[in-house]
């Protein structure tokens, strides 16, 4: 019987729920954009993607644009997760720290192996993310199977994952930096910061200030989706005042169903719109394929068991109430659905190169897919 001490806040079981739906609905248009990719209108639906609106086409808009929403979602749950959450305790938050830091480093020396030295080894950061959304719908079909705290630290670790991909996105994907238009971007923020220390509670000066530095980070060479995060912790969240009444979590509960039911579903009709050509081992022989797929599939569990191990021995982190190591290599297996986060840095990382792009999201979907359903077996018939 799994340990009931633990409680989920009502906070948490909201965005559980949300995730979990997002995720199903992210596998049905994926589903979807594949088969309109490689049907009789294959062509004309992989173009629509590409027609320009505004000087961006439809994908960068999403990309660049949408996008910088979800990050800016992902900053709000990290802050509220840093004041209220498992992250509010430095003895809770290392744990999910040392797993993702491990779920990170790994993955990447995987890749980087196979690939050293061959056009691809900047796709080394590709099997660094994991996608929560779809991590958290594995744990929702298993219901009552896994610990109330397993789905906390699932949360956590993949919050510091994707951080620490938005850090890797910012420091080795971004071109061309223009220093003028990252200074103003930068000035901005401090703005905002001063906003907040001013306690400035109204939304609007920030919801504006932050679509001024979108526009200035766009124009800097930087990656623009690193401003929603950079948004998110200048928003005030302070624990002196009711959570509820809090502007980063008002803002937070307003983004949560559009982040899943739109912008991440725009996201994976966008990016999985690819094509079938010539023979699938065209696409599985490749060092690229391999990295991928062992990054995700092997090198996340082995990360996340390794580096917590070495936490736990040290004496910075415990497991949490209920949680045993053989639910943690299970949260490392799902660690491996990399998909949305991934195909992200695929973009990045293989700028133009259109075939070795579709080649790594097929290695992204068949890696997360594998993880997925190992993760799944593993947790129902392995931990009871």
């Amino acid at each position: 019987m799994i340990n009931s001490r633990f409680q989920l806040s009502d906070t948490f079981n909201q965005f559980f729920e949300s995730e979990k739906s997002g995720g199903l609905a992210l596998i049905a248009v994926t589903l979807i954009s594949l088969f309109l990719a490689n049907s009789s209108i294959g062509a004309s639906y992989v173009n629509f993607w590409d027609s320009k609106l505004l000087g961006l086409s439809i994908s960068e808009w999403i990309n660049d644009g949408l996008m910088a929403i979800f990050f800016l979602l992902i900053g709000l749950e990290l802050e509220r997760e840093i004041y209220t959450g498992e992250l509010s305790s430095p003895k809770n938050a290392s744990l999910p720290f040392f797993a993702a830091l491990g779920g990170m480093i790994i993955p990447a020396v995987i890749h980087y192996f196979f690939n050293y030295g061959t056009p691809t080894q900047d796709g080394a950061g590709i099997p660094m993310a994991t996608d929560i959304a779809f991590a958290l719908g594995v744990l929702a079909l298993l219901g009552n199977k896994t610990p109330p705290a397993l789905k906390v630290f699932v949360v956590a670790f993949a919050v510091i994952d994707d951080l620490g991909a938005i850090v890797v996105i910012g420091m080795f994907y971004s071109h061309d930096v223009f220093a003028y238009y990252l200074l103003a971007a930068m000035a901005v923020w401090v703005g905002l910061i001063v906003l907040n220390n001013r306690r400035v509670m109204s939304l609007y000066p920030y919801v504006l200030g932050g679509i001024l530095l979108w526009f200035l980070m766009l124009k800097s060479g930087v990656h623009p989706t690193i401003a929603g995060v950079m948004l998110a912790f200048a928003i005030p969240f302070t624990s002196q005042l009711k959570e509820q009444t809090s502007p980063s979590y008002k803002l937070e509960k307003i983004l949560h169903k559009p982040a899943a039911f739109l912008i991440l579903p725009l996201f994976a009709l966008a990016n999985t719109a690819i094509i079938f050509e010539g023979n699938l081992s065209d696409y599985i022989n490749t060092a690229n394929f391999v990295g991928i797929s062992l990054g995700l599939i092997i090198g996340k569990p082995l990360g996340v068991m390794l580096f917590s191990f070495i936490g736990i021995t040290l004496g910075f982190s415990k497991l949490p109430a209920g949680v045993k190591w053989s639910h943690l290599l299970g949260a490392g297996i799902l660690g491996g659905i990399g998909f949305t986060m991934s195909i992200f840095i695929t973009n990045l990382a293989f700028q133009d190169l259109q075939t070795t792009i579709n080649a790594s999201k097929i290695a992204i979907m068949f890696a997360s897919l594998t993880a997925g359903l190992i993760g799944f077996i593993w947790l129902k018939y392995r931990t009871s």
